[in-house]
């Protein structure tokens, strides 16, 4: 498996073309100045800048772990784009996002992924849930599987709910080598019976160093915004420690999926 972590490029939104109102943070469509549509994530929105910097760290690891997701980059909002939009709720939350955003190359065609409808090896299965479990991640519910299928094949989006513990910071280092109870509502769960072996898979590749280049794409300028942190440089510091000793202890959240998977079955 090989993965390069990479120079994400940065695009000027051009158009809005329309909001995607079933996600809670009121994603949209949008044209940038390279001529492709992305699906931005809106720095203004609910949950702020800390769901982009989740989505930036959840997507690149799960990219570094081999599964796919669309290209990440980071797109940028002129302070006169939204002016003319009618909608007071989406001028607003323009507004509000002047500046770097973080959108994802929108998959033109794609299908969300049911679990009713397409069952999924145990390999992959197991792989999104040891994942999902290390990001902590909330969002990968039946009810909302944030996975698509493109081109026949799965495709994971939306890792803006992961590392929850950010927007506090509270007890974050206790949060590391905790397991991760919320996965007994995963989609994925009852297929994931490869788990120990993913495990094994998947540590040797989330080195110290690929964690802290991952870390590292994460501007300057969303690490300063309500910050319990001095400088950008702690706050990176943090989540780099965070993940390192996530990764170290995942027996702890691997013993937890099982557990819960053995309930399930």
């Amino acid at each position: 498996m090989s993965y390069t972590v990479p120079e994400l490029r940065t695009v000027n939104v051009t158009r809005y073309v329309t909001p995607l109102r079933e996600g809670g943070s009121m994603p949209a469509i949008a044209e940038a100045d390279d001529d492709f549509l992305y699906v931005i994530k809106f720095r203004g929105a609910g949950q702020g800048i800390k769901a982009l910097i989740a989505e930036l760290i959840g997507g690149e690891i799960a990219r570094a772990l081999g599964l796919k997701l669309p290209e990440i980059v980071f797109a940028n909002l002129d302070e006169a784009f939204g002016r003319t939009e009618p909608d007071e709720e989406i001028q607003d939350l323009l507004k509000a996002s002047v500046g770097l955003n973080l959108a994802l190359h929108y998959l033109s065609g794609a299908i969300t992924y049911d679990p009713a409808v397409t069952k999924l090896d145990e390999t992959l299965a197991s792989q999104i849930v040891w994942l999902d479990c290390l990001l902590m991640n909330m969002d990968r519910t039946a009810r909302n599987t944030n996975m698509l299928l493109w081109h026949k094949e799965l495709w994971l989006i939306d890792h803006g709910a992961s590392l929850y513990f950010h927007h506090s910071w509270q007890s974050w280092q206790e949060q590391a080598i905790k397991p991760f109870a919320l996965v007994k509502d995963h989609v994925l769960l009852p297929q994931a019976a490869q788990l120990t072996t993913v495990d094994e898979q998947f540590k040797p590749i989330l080195t110290n160093e690929l964690i802290t280049t991952i870390v590292g794409l994460i501007p300057d300028e969303w690490l300063t915004v309500d910050a319990p942190f001095n400088t950008p440089e702690q706050h990176r510091a943090a989540y780099i420690e965070f993940l390192i000793t996530r990764i170290a202890h995942s027996q702890t959240f691997v013993n937890q999926a099982q557990h819960e998977r053995e309930a399930l079955i």
